[in-house]
C-alpha cells in the first residue's frame, strides 16, 4: 500500500472525495485539512488577521514566525514520510511546490484532473496525469 500526500487547495471541492477514496482503498494518507498528531491545519490568520494586506517584508517575517515554522516542519515531515503525491487540481502555489519537491526527490507524482483545465507542459516532469478517480487509485 502507498503512503500518500494529497496536495491541493482549501478551495478544491474534490479534495475530500480523493482523501476518502484513497483511505477506502487501504492506503495511508496525509490530509492537510486534518493533519496528524492533533495538529490544527495552518492558516496565515494564525499569525496575523491582516495577512492579506502584508507587504513583502511582512510576508518574509511571517515565514519565520514560530507558528509558520512549526506548521511547515509538520507538513514537510509528512512529505518526507510519503512515497507518493497526488496533486488534485485545481490548486495553487503551495500544492504545486509540494508536487515539485516530490518529483525532485524521485518520488511518484500523480496529477488528478477531475475537471477540464488548461494544459501545462511542465506536468511532463510528473509520473502520471489522470482524469478518473479509478485510474488514480490503480496507479497507487
Amino acid at each position: 500500500m502507498a503512503k500518500v500526500y494529497v496536495a491541493s487547495s482549501w478551495r478544491n471541492r474534490y479534495q475530500p472525495e480523493v482523501v476518502s477514496a484513497v483511505r477506502a482503498a487501504g492506503h495511508e494518507l496525509f490530509d492537510f485539512r486534518h493533519p496528524w498528531k492533533g495538529y490544527e491545519p495552518f492558516h496565515w490568520s494564525d499569525i496575523d488577521e491582516n495577512w492579506l494586506d502584508w507587504s513583502v517584508e511582512e510576508y518574509k517575517r511571517g515565514m519565520v514566525h514560530p507558528v509558520a515554522e512549526e506548521k511547515f516542519a509538520h507538513d514537510f515531515e509528512a512529505m518526507e514520510w510519503a512515497d507518493t503525491c497526488v496533486l488534485v487540481l485545481p490548486c495553487g502555489r503551495s500544492a504545486h511546490a509540494e508536487a515539485g519537491w516530490f518529483a525532485g526527490a524521485g518520488k511518484k507524482v500523480i496529477v488528478y484532473i477531475p475537471e477540464k483545465q488548461e494544459p501545462e507542459l511542465m506536468y511532463k516532469m510528473f509520473d502520471h496525469v489522470v482524469s478518473e478517480m479509478d485510474d488514480m487509485l490503480e496507479l497507487l
